[in-house]
């Protein structure tokens, strides 16, 4: 299919398809045209990608592991494919998850003992 197809299944403009390619995400084959030919796995590699994007990986992380992904919840890296660099990105982006949870935590708990507060005043429950 061309890009404008996977466009459409896929929700994502050709212009970030094609910057997919550019970080090396993306790897169509080339017809005798030169247009972009994708296969039919390419709709899944691209929610895949925007899943990823989505949850704050980069794109040079998700280009480190989507080779070993195998659907949406299970990532088959052998140990010898983990590099120290990709070891150190994933252990970097998991950090700053656990500091995205904690803040998040914090500002419920903030919030939770307003609402408690306020309402006690007021005689509510």
């Amino acid at each position: 299919m061309r890009i404008g197809e996977l466009s459409r299944r896929t929700g994502v403009p050709t212009r970030l398809l094609r910057y997919y390619e550019e970080q090396g995400l993306l790897h169509p084959e080339r017809t005798d045209n030169g247009y972009r030919a994708f296969g039919e796995a390419a709709v899944g590699d691209v929610q895949q990608i925007r899943g990823l994007l989505d949850s704050g990986l980069t794109t040079e992380m998700i280009r480190a592991i989507l080779p070993y992904l195998s659907g949406p919840e299970e990532i088959l890296l052998p140990p010898e494919h983990l590099t120290p660099r990709t070891a150190a990105l994933l252990e970097a982006h998991v950090a700053r998850i656990q500091a995205r949870i904690d803040c998040l935590a914090r500002n419920r708990d903030r919030l939770s003992a307003y609402l408690a507060a306020v309402r006690a005043e007021a005689g509510r429950p």
